[in-house]
Parts: C-alpha cells; structure tokens; sequence
C-alpha cells in the first residue's frame, strides 16, 4: 500500500486528503481499504452491529458528529473488529480504551479520547456518504490512512 504523501503526489486534485485532526490510536500506523459507513450520534450500537460484519478487509468510517460527549469506540469494539476482518476504523468522535486499542492489530484514527461510554438506542444511519474534515467518504470508494494523514478517492489500492 502507498503512502498519503506519494499517493497525493501521483494523483493531485483527483483524490480528497483529508484536513488534519485525527489522532491515531490502534496498532497499525498505515492502513486502507474500500469504506463503509456509519452516522451515529452519541450511540454506537450502529457501529457494534456494522463492526460485527464481516469486514472484508474494509475500512469502517464513523461519522459520530465531533461529539466531545462519549466515546463511540473502545477495546471490546476493537476486538470484533479484529476478530471480523476490519482493516481499521476512522472515528469523527471520540474511542476509550486507548491502550487496549493500540495492542489490536487494526488501524484506529479518531479526535481522541473519553472515558464515557456511549448511548444504546440504536439510532442512526448506514451506508451513505458522510463529509468530516473537508472530505467525503462514498461507501465502495478507498482510504489510505497513515501517519501523514488520510486520502480518498475512487483506486487508491489498485
């Protein structure tokens, strides 16, 4: 896989790159893969059940809304992450159990952390575009998330 630098290099204005915020915090440094989505707001019963898919080697973006309020992931979501085949999770919210995260072999980027956990009314949205940080995620278009940031477009893998 390409680094965002070389990729943003070699395919200019044709890819998103993403504005900075996002603090890595799972085990890997670089990770990508086709997106798949989530909307939730201060719930992440919505992201259990997405997260409990099989992944695919996909990457999971989270649009929780910036909410400073709770956590939307943490080290039992990281897990089944894990567990079903996710490349990584990209979190417009907040993740608890840091450490925990950062001992999974997944890749984890988020604003930071909360210790709070969050609701379960199981509201929310999956599988359309959300827009965080100046960029798009489309469910079936790619990322590339490292440590020099995160870029999108429609073959970033190929």
């Amino acid at each position: 896989m390409k680094h965002t630098a070389d990729l943003a290099d070699a395919h200019g204005a044709a890819i998103q790159v993403s504005n900075p915020g996002l603090v890595h915090f799972g085990g890997l440094g670089r990770f990508g893969g086709p997106i798949r989505t989530v909307t939730v707001f201060e719930d992440n019963t919505l992201v259990r059940d997405t997260l409990s898919e099989q992944g695919e080697g996909h990457v999971l973006v989270v649009d929780g809304g910036g909410s400073t309020q709770c956590a939307l992931l943490g080290g039992n979501l990281g897990v089944l992450a894990r567990d079903h085949g996710w490349a990584g999770v990209i979190v417009h919210g907040y993740v608890r159990d840091s450490e925990e995260l950062r001992a999974l072999p997944i890749g984890v980027v988020a604003l930071g952390v909360h210790p709070r956990r969050s609701g379960k009314t199981g509201a929310g949205v999956k599988g359309e575009p959300v827009t965080f940080l100046g960029c798009t995620y489309r469910p079936g278009e790619q990322v590339v998330v490292d440590r020099d940031g995160i870029v999108v477009g429609p073959s970033l893998l190929d």
